[in-house]
């Protein structure tokens, strides 16, 4: 067992821990208004954070979305961080299951694709954490369009790519698995991005809620690498410094009939005197 297994459970745990704890701040300085939350009006007499009491008056502009749930500080600032973070994290975790697979069978279309997808999603992601909706708009929506199509184009590539490799009973329930998160973060996100270009407030309010169930299958998605990355050993990182060849048995099998072959030909002009 490899402590690398620990780094594909760390990302669930901080990212979905992270987020929900930026809802807990935006809703205590009330920001936006709570999940279980389904009345809103056009208008308020006073904004959000000036109300006082049990009944608040929410409009569109509270709707508790992730993005909005990091939108003004302090909140903000533990949403740009975990952003970051979870970014950085996505291309680490990405970058090994490359070379991973690599080490264990041979590069592939669907390996390749896949690191690039998780990489364009770590890139929007920054933007998104960055560049609140309510301060830069064009460019969050514009990093909020990179991460949701690539994250759903990453799980499902990793999803085929783990029924092409896998061999044991264990690694096709790893793969029934991931394509049933798969299904359904696609479900969720088609919910939430239909439910968003509606007028009806309710639907706008469950676009959120979808919103915060297709971040967390992603997530936990990324976690079910914990499988594969307990086999894991130094042999990957050579794959990588290699520059992502054959892997370590490629490089070591090359080197093998290189000196078969010069032996071959120091022997043959031996063999050729005794003629």
């Amino acid at each position: 067992m490899s402590l690398w297994m620990i780094l594909p459970i760390s990302l669930p745990v901080f990212t979905i821990t992270g987020i929900w704890v930026v809802y807990a701040m935006s809703l205590y300085n009330q920001h936006v208004c709570p999940v279980h939350n389904w009345l809103y009006n056009e208008s308020c007499e006073e904004q959000l954070p000036l109300q006082r009491g049990p009944v608040l008056c929410c409009t569109l502009d509270n709707i508790p979305l992730i993005s909005k749930c990091g939108t003004l500080p302090p909140e903000s600032c533990f949403f740009s961080l975990i952003c970051s973070t979870g970014s950085f994290m996505v291309m680490l975790i990405a970058l090994l299951r490359y070379a991973h697979v690599i080490e264990k069978h041979q590069n592939c279309i669907l390996n390749t694709a896949g690191l690039s997808s998780a990489w364009i999603c770590a890139a929007g992601l920054i933007m998104v954490g960055n560049f609140q909706v309510d301060f830069a708009k064009v460019l969050h929506y514009v990093g909020a369009g990179v991460t949701f199509p690539s994250s759903m184009l990453f799980v499902c590539l990793q999803s085929a790519l783990t029924y092409r490799l896998a061999k044991t009973q264990e690694e096709y329930r790893i793969g029934h698995l991931r394509v049933g998160m798969a299904l359904l973060a696609l479900v969720t996100l088609v919910l939430s991005g239909v439910f968003f270009c509606q007028e009806s407030f309710a639907l706008q309010h469950a676009s959120a809620i979808f919103e915060w169930i297709y971040c967390m299958l992603i997530m936990l998605f990324y976690g079910t690498f914990a499988f594969e990355f307990g086999d894991m050993s130094g042999d990957t990182l050579m794959v990588l410094s290699g520059g992502g060849g054959g892997g370590v048995n490629g490089f070591s099998t090359s080197g093998h009939k290189t000196e078969v072959s010069s032996g071959s030909n120091h022997h043959q002009p031996e063999s050729l005197s005794m003629l």
